[in-house]
């Protein structure tokens, strides 16, 4: 094909991009968590090779975000216009939005980049694994500005990891298959502020009776526990914001529990992510688990994070 000819290019968070600069910023919570950084870090380079399909050149700008021209104003003011129409129309109208949205879809993009496109059809080969939370204000595509084909993502109730011993839910399904089959490089969890999910885990008490959503936030449990020990003198808004980063960093520590995982992350060719959307300053942190910091037991365990980043 092609795209074949083309050279790869290296993913969107890579330090050969430096599209968004690196500022170390940890707010009073998250400095109270121990971690160590160590000065001297590498990852191992897989040796698959595999096609790679024509993906966005990360090291410019987006059109989206370049001054509109005369009929990208046009074509905003006409989705403005169904929009307006969708709140006072009710069902018939919101799929009517639906429907210029995904002939917008197809007509500025699927045909603009067909080739493409059409590779997608036949494979796919994501770099990356996102786990991210169900709640309707974190779309990781929108935020984070993945294309058609970089992340197979998987969303949840705050978006927790289970421990393998849990036994099977859709996400160690969804782990199992970007692993094994699909061979993503990298698997990112991603929080963000305000979580509904991480509340709820913090209000549950012990003899309340359990509804589909307790049953699933007790995956955070140990991060529970240890937002109360390390925050006790806290607010409880506080602590949820401390628990909303510490369950990120239990659900990446539970993916060690998976053999499968742990495997591939300790010959590196797996990378263990965490990520943290605040909503009302727009910001995002973003952190890779030590796996050789990582004590991982029965009785105990513990973490250790590295190659912190603060993106404003």
């Amino acid at each position: 094909m092609a795209w074949s000819t083309r050279s790869r290019v290296s993913s969107f968070l890579g330090s050969e991009v430096g599209v968004m600069g690196s500022l170390f910023h940890w707010d009073t919570c998250w400095r109270t968590v121990p971690f160590s950084v160590p000065t001297n870090s590498s990852s191992a380079v897989s040796s698959r090779t595999r096609p790679w399909p024509k993906f966005m050149n990360w090291a410019r700008m987006d059109s989206c975000y370049a001054a509109a021209s005369f009929k990208e104003k046009q074509s905003e003011n006409k989705d403005t216009d169904v929009r307006n129409m969708a709140e006072a129309g009710g069902e018939h109208a919101l799929f009517g939005l639906m429907k210029q949205r995904f002939l917008s879809f197809k007509n500025h993009k699927y045909m603009k980049e067909l080739e493409h496109f059409q590779a997608l059809s036949k494979a796919q080969y994501p770099k990356f694994m996102v786990i991210a939370c169900a709640d309707s204000r974190v779309c990781p595509s929108n935020i984070l500005g993945f294309q058609p084909g970089e992340a197979f993502m998987i969303r949840n109730i705050a978006n927790l990891v289970p421990l393998m011993k849990n036994g099977p839910s859709e996400c160690n399904a969804a782990l199992e298959f970007a692993v094994t089959t699909l061979e993503v490089e990298n698997i990112l969890v991603i929080g963000h502020s305000s979580c509904a999910g991480i509340e709820n885990l913090m209000k549950i008490q012990e003899d309340v009776e359990s509804s589909f959503i307790n049953k699933w936030v007790t995956n955070g449990n140990v991060a529970k526990l240890r937002t109360k020990a390390a925050t006790a003198h806290l607010s409880f808004a506080q602590q949820c914001r401390f628990c909303e980063k510490e369950s990120i960093n239990q659900s990446l520590l539970n993916m060690l529990s998976y053999p499968w995982i742990e495997d591939k992350v300790r010959s590196g060719l797996l990378s263990l992510h965490g990520g943290y959307y605040n909503f009302s300053s727009c910001t995002f942190e973003k952190w890779t688990l030590d796996f050789n910091g990582c004590t991982v037991n029965e009785e105990s365990s513990s973490y250790a994070i590295k190659e912190q980043e603060f993106w404003s």
